[in-house]
């Protein structure tokens, strides 16, 4: 998968390995791999790691359940360091949180991250049903109300921009692009895919 390989030496063997959902593009962790851990990452397909306190090889989620499912490894410009794209499975944090620089901080996330969170919530209604829940309502109806719905939404916000009204053209937006999330899920259909299809479009 790599084209070159890491400068073990330079650090006895060991180099750090940031890993970023492959989604929202957050970082998620950092920890070090070896010669080894690398080698088990791209073979099976889950991020593994060298752990330094227990001297061992270890995967991320073999006793949590909590994986990060390997996408891409790239090297950085001087080989001692490692950018890892993945796919988590649950929060990435032994703490709960998403990333392992949650804590206590308030600060924004990046904007574009929160369509992934999003996504992932409505994951989650679709598998839970919560009493309550609008998304569980609208799960229940299927596929066909879902898809009147955005179609609803989006002669919405067509009328909101030719109305000139920026505040209703954002807040019909909004609920398009809701919408338009839960048809996507309930066709088993997810954001990333989307993107692939515009990628592919402009390249």
């Amino acid at each position: 998968m790599l084209e070159q390989t890491p400068d073990w030496e330079k650090m006895d063997g060991l180099v750090p390995a940031v890993v970023q959902d492959a989604l929202d593009g957050r970082v998620l962790m950092v920890g070090y791999m070896n010669e080894a851990a690398l080698a088990h990452t791209q073979r099976s397909g889950q991020v593994t790691f060298w752990s330094r306190s227990q001297q061992k090889l270890w995967t991320k989620g073999e006793t949590s359940g909590n994986t990060l499912a390997l996408v891409s490894i790239n090297l950085d410009c001087d080989r001692d360091c490692l950018m890892v794209l993945a796919r988590p499975a649950g929060p990435t944090c032994h703490l709960g949180s998403d990333t392992c620089f949650d804590g206590d901080s308030k600060e924004p996330r990046p904007q574009l991250a929160f369509l992934a969170e999003l996504e992932r919530l409505i994951t989650r209604r679709e598998e839970e049903r919560p009493v309550g829940s609008y998304t569980t309502t609208l799960f229940e109806a299927g596929t066909k109300r879902i898809a009147q719905k955005v179609g609803e939404e989006g002669v919405e916000t067509a009328l909101a921009a030719t109305a000139g009204d920026d505040d209703e053209l954002l807040n019909e937006s909004a609920d398009l692009l809701y919408h338009l999330l839960v048809l996507l899920r309930s066709r088993s259909l997810d954001l990333e895919q989307v993107l692939r299809t515009l990628q592919a479009r402009h390249g």
